[in-house]
């Protein structure tokens, strides 16, 4: 399960950043082409905060759909799944990801 090196990695951004304050809440942003399991994330973070001093911080997801733009048609689409990366519309595997690769710390509520 990759979401728990995921959590690791989380919880040591928001170490650096929360600076020794008492973490509330830590928002990341996951995008569907990532392939995490959000209730595996979630859960995999209440095992890591526990050790790693943080008990109650609170893990806020913010999933982003896949979006391409197809260099054959030239049109924009939302993907249905993160294994079909290509043109809904005119089936090319040429496209350029906008969106839905995203992995990141957005912000940390800290008191």
């Amino acid at each position: 399960m990759h979401e728990f090196a995921l959590c690791e990695a989380i919880a040591g951004v928001v170490r650096t950043h929360a600076d020794g304050r008492h973490v509330d809440v830590v928002r990341v942003r996951v995008g569907a082409l990532r392939q995490v399991v959000p209730e595996s994330l979630s859960f995999c973070w209440t095992l890591v905060r526990e050790s790693e001093n943080m008990a109650d911080a609170e893990l806020e997801l913010e999933c982003v759909t896949a979006e391409v733009r197809c260099r054959a048609c030239g049109r924009q689409s939302e993907l249905t799944s993160a294994w079909l990366i290509w043109c809904p519309h005119c089936d090319s595997p040429d496209v350029e990801v906008l969106r839905g690769n995203e992995f990141l710390v957005t912000s940390l509520d800290v008191s």
